[in-house]
């Protein structure tokens, strides 16, 4: 395994003291989105995927950044305690996880398989928990320890066709509550984004985006959603100025779910 890290003009000076971050399916999407937009706010990104990816690394360096590259399958809990290893290894520390890495699959019930269930729960809610659990030492020892993960306003909605994956997220809604009350004491904070439908590659390929239309014209704000609208919503969550904030979910879906 090569670890590649990779400082921007903008970074190679900076202190020890600035801040790093943990963004998991980071090879594109809101991944890449979050990648981009921490590294412009000035925090060192280490980004996580079993795909590759250059592309992310070439666009934080553009914006002035530091990009750690780690291949690793967030479901391995061998994977994720390595993960934590090289982040450690080459920052010293870790302030901010973004638990973004998912699966979307769009099937109805009775065709959904028992592998397909485990897959998308597997994925969606056991690679955060392993993720998170690997990262909790070095956010401990962080002044402003930050988790955030990416749900979906779809447990506001229960779309057919989508229960597996419904599911999961509501999973990581009752992850960040419940992980939120145990890490007060702690400094740390732990909240959710649950974003509308975007159609990212990803999503395009699964099919969800099928009813595109149908949900942008049932938006408050009636224009199809890009990762670049979750930016806002991600800094004010990981900002060390939002520690009073937690056991929270931002719903950013346009006013689709109006929650």
């Amino acid at each position: 395994m090569t670890v590649q890290v990779t400082p921007g003009a903008g970074q190679r000076a900076a202190g020890a003291g600035q801040r790093v971050a943990v963004i998991t399916g980071a090879a594109s999407g809101i991944g890449q989105e979050f990648c981009v937009a921490l590294a412009r706010h000035g925090v060192r990104v280490a980004g996580v995927d079993i795909a590759d990816m250059a592309g992310t690394g070439q666009a934080v360096r553009r914006a002035g950044g530091t990009f750690l590259s780690v291949t690793a399958d967030v479901t391995a809990e061998s994977d994720s305690a390595r993960m934590a290893g090289e982040v450690r290894a080459a920052f010293g520390r870790a302030d901010i996880c973004v638990n973004n890495a998912g699966t979307y699959p769009l099937v109805a019930f009775e065709e959904t398989t028992y592998a397909e269930w485990r897959r998308v729960l597997t994925l969606n809610l056991d690679g955060m928990f392993l993720v998170t659990r690997a990262l909790l030492p070095l956010l401990r020892q962080s002044p402003a320890g930050r988790i955030v993960n990416v749900a979906s306003a779809v447990v506001w909605l229960g779309p057919p066709r989508m229960v597996a994956y419904t599911t999961s997220k509501g999973g990581v809604i009752g992850f960040t509550r419940s992980l939120a009350s145990e890490l007060g004491p702690t400094g740390i904070t732990v909240n959710a984004i649950t974003p509308g439908m975007i159609p990212t590659a990803t999503a395009v390929r699964t099919g969800v985006t099928a009813d595109l239309d149908r949900v942008v014209a049932g938006q408050a704000i009636p224009k199809v959603q890009q990762p670049a609208d979750l930016v806002t919503s991600l800094l004010f969550l990981c900002d060390p100025g939002s520690g009073f904030v937690t056991g929270a979910a931002i719903n950013a879906d346009g006013g689709f779910a109006k929650h």
